[in-house]
């Protein structure tokens, strides 16, 4: 299977968002997808390898993490996908020069819809569980540097983010983050 026939991408209204679809070939033993291709990612924005890959559970429906990002110069790209469950999925982009600043789009990303999201440097990310048991993996660009980790209050009046589900559990982490500041103009890359 070649990189373009296991990985077709389709541009969100946020200028370099891909929602990802993967392409699953089965037999009566079940099915192999790719989830990755460097050469298909590259094509839309992907300038580095993977440095981290990473794994999420959360137990129960409702659930609410992020809104995460990275500051330079550990900006980070990420691919984002739902192997178990399904979430309602948002990007902000947080971008000082994009045309769609401070817009969000939100994607149902699920064991079952063949869903990735890929998100450029600079856009915060969050989802809602919308099942019980959900399993996420996320390949990084860049490594976690603590010291670069920022994030965004999902109850943000000025986002008006639209979760599904009433929010049933949130991190103590990420209910610390901060409202955004009247003066936010934005992430400069």
């Amino acid at each position: 299977m070649s990189p373009s026939q296991a990985l077709q991408s389709q541009e969100t209204e946020i200028p370099g968002v891909y929602i990802i679809e993967r392409t699953r070939r089965g037999d009566e033993r079940g099915y192999f997808e790719r989830i990755f291709c460097h050469q298909t990612l590259q094509n839309l924005g992907w300038e580095d390898g993977i440095a981290q890959v990473n794994h999420s559970f959360t137990a129960q429906k409702g659930a609410v993490r992020g809104l995460h990002y990275q500051l330079p110069p550990f900006a980070e790209s990420k691919l984002v996908t739902c192997v178990r469950g399904e979430v309602c999925d948002v990007v902000l982009d947080l971008r000082a020069d994009s045309p769609q600043f401070l817009q969000y789009i939100s994607i149902n990303l699920s064991a079952q819809n063949n869903r990735s999201v890929l998100i450029p440097p600079g856009c915060a990310h969050g989802f809602q569980t919308l099942t019980d048991d959900v399993d996420m993996f996320y390949c990084h660009s860049a490594v976690y540097a603590p010291q670069s980790e920022a994030g965004i209050n999902v109850l943000d009046p000025r986002l008006q983010l639209h979760w599904p589900l009433p929010i049933t559990q949130r991190s103590e982490r990420d209910l610390g983050f901060s409202f955004l500041a009247k003066d936010f103009e934005g992430v400069t890359l």
